[in-house]
Parts: structure tokens; C-alpha cells; sequence
């Protein structure tokens, strides 16, 4: 199965339908009247449906295991249509599209199936995703355009060539996969200093400033130190994310001083240094945490008063 342990769990929600024509007003009656040999068409379908949810996986290889935490079958007669609504609800890491589609087909057979020795003319038709909610679709369009960037990588080792540098690279690939501009991309010394300055440099022409390296417990990492007193606001839900995303993945994410806050409208992140925990870090609020750029520009619009 596709890999998603690198995703985040978000409610998603899934809405799709079927259409089953008969060939009678004979049949729409006997199913409305519930005089079917077979028994009450729409709670047998609806049985069915719920059974199909629950067990798409065993049926779809490549469907992961999910927690259904909500189904509901609606239906609506439409002359010779009886058209099948089914909404399905998780909060997980990955959508219930196929989940909903696979329950309103199955409740469409089912309905064949009870109905075949009264109605020769059955027809299955427009099994279909309706709409869908949550995981990356539902934030991209609502994150502003033309949103700049600077990634700043801290780190003595790297910035003497004595290594390279891989997590600022992973944090420029992540942004560029989110419609991020990156206008900056440097290697500097774990020096409180030139960390401080390169905040305020890049923050007069970014709004969004990642720092990767100097968030450990060594003498050396002095990345948090640097930052702190000069953020105006923090963001600890963001550290909170980080953190906690981090911790399911490594324990040893609880040791990270992980930091977010703000300098004017700009956002400034303060992310592991390791290759894996900049990546965890990314994939643990990206691209949720973009929505604060709609936040800080709806604040500037507010009157003063």
C-alpha cells in the first residue's frame, strides 16, 4: 500500500452516489410499499452499504485500514431512479472517497439483487464521488498566492564543508511543492548573533523564514536563544504540532526546541537540524500552517479603533 505515515490526521469527509433505473413505476411502488418478496429494499441496501464501508480494505487492495467514524445512506426517488446518497466520515490520514463509492455501489447490487424477480430491467448507472473534504485539497486553494520565503541552514560543521547539507534541501523541495517561492537559501555558523540578524534581514522581504539547525540541547545549539526575544508573538501551537507529530514518529523529538512566532507579518520557524526531523517537521504542519498568511493579511485590514 501507498506510504502515509508522513501524513497528518484530519477529519475527512466523503459524499458519493449510484442511480439505480428500473423499468416500471410497478417496481418504485413495490420498494415504496415495501411489498418486495425479498424484503424491505431500502434497510437491506442500507445494511449492505454500511458492511461495504466498514470493509473496504478487504475488498480494495490498496485501501488502507481506516476508523469509520460515520456513515449515512440517504436516498431519493426521481421518477424511474431511485438515486443512492452515502456520506462517509474518519478523522485519519487518509481520505474515504473509494470507502463511500464502494458502499453506494454495494447498496446499488444489493438493490438489483432484490429486485431482479420483480423488474427484468434494471440498470446500475453513475457510481460517482459527489464532493470530498479534508487532507491537502481542501487547504491549497485557500492559502494566499506569492507567498516568499528564506531557509536559513545554522550549523558550524556545514558551513566549513565539513558536511552537507540535506534538511534545508528537503525544507526548500517541501516548500516548492507547496507554491512557496523561495527567494533565499544560505548555510551560516551556530553564532547567536548572525542568527538574529539573518531573522531581520529576511524577514523585511519574506513572509515566511525557516531556520533548520541549532534547536538540540548542545552547548552550540543556540538557534532558540537567538530567536525568542526577538519574536513578537509565538505561535505555540505550531511547536506543540511539530513536537507532537515528531514524538509518534521518534521519541526523541521531545528533546527539540522547536520554534514559531512572528516579526511583523512574517512567520518565523526554527525546525530541527537532522534530515528526517526537518522533513517530520514540514509534513507535520504543512500546508496547514500557510493559512496564517490569510490571517496576518485580514489583520492589517482591520480599523483601528
Amino acid at each position: 500500500m501507498v506510504d502515509i505515515t508522513h501524513k497528518v490526521t484530519t477529519l475527512r469527509t466523503a459524499k458519493a452516489q449510484a442511480i439505480v433505473h428500473v423499468s416500471s413505476a410497478e417496481t418504485i411502488a413495490a420498494v415504496v410499499e415495501n411489498r418486495v418478496p425479498k424484503g424491505n429494499v431500502f434497510e437491506m441496501a442500507k445494511v449492505a452499504g454500511l458492511f461495504a464501508v466498514k470493509n473496504t480494505h478487504i475488498t480494495i487492495p490498496d485501501c488502507h485500514p481506516l476508523p469509520v467514524e460515520y456513515t449515512a445512506v440517504e436516498y431519493e426517488i426521481d421518477g424511474l431512479e431511485i438515486k443512492i446518497y452515502i456520506t462517509v466520515k474518519t478523522v485519519y490520514k487518509t481520505g474515504v472517497e473509494v470507502e463511500a463509492m464502494h458502499g453506494a455501489s454495494v447498496i446499488a447490487l444489493t438493490m438489483y439483487d432484490m429486485l431482479k424477480p420483480i423488474d427484468k430491467g434494471i440498470v446500475i448507472r453513475e457510481i460517482g464521488l459527489v464532493e470530498k473534504t479534508g487532507g491537502k485539497s481542501s487547504f491549497k486553494d485557500k492559502n494566499p498566492k506569492l507567498i516568499q520565503a528564506a531557509v536559513v541552514v545554522c550549523s558550524d560543521s556545514i558551513s566549513k564543508g565539513i558536511k552537507e547539507d540535506k534538511a534545508g534541501k528537503v525544507i526548500v523541495d517541501k516548500l516548492k511543492l507547496h507554491g512557496v517561492e523561495v527567494t533565499s537559501y544560505e548555510v551560516i555558523p551556530d553564532e547567536l548573533e548572525q542568527i538574529r540578524n539573518k531573522a531581520f534581514e529576511h524577514t523585511e522581504k519574506n513572509q515566511l523564514v525557516i531556520f533548520t539547525g541549532g534547536t538540540g540541547l548542545s552547548k552550540r545549539d543556540v538557534t532558540p536563544e537567538a530567536l525568542e526575544p526577538i519574536l513578537e508573538r509565538r505561535i505555540p501551537g505550531i511547536e506543540e504540532a511539530i513536537r507532537s507529530y515528531g514524538q509518534k514518529i521518534m521519541p526523541f523529538a521531545m528533546l527539540s526546541r522547536s520554534v514559531a512566532g512572528t516579526i511583523g507579518d512574517s512567520i518565523i520557524l526554527a525546525l530541527p537540524g537532522s534530515t528526517n526531523g526537518a522533513k517530520e517537521s514540514m509534513d507535520a504542519v504543512f500546508p496547514h500552517v500557510l493559512h496564517v498568511f490569510k490571517i496576518l493579511k485580514g489583520a492589517n485590514h482591520d480599523p483601528i479603533g
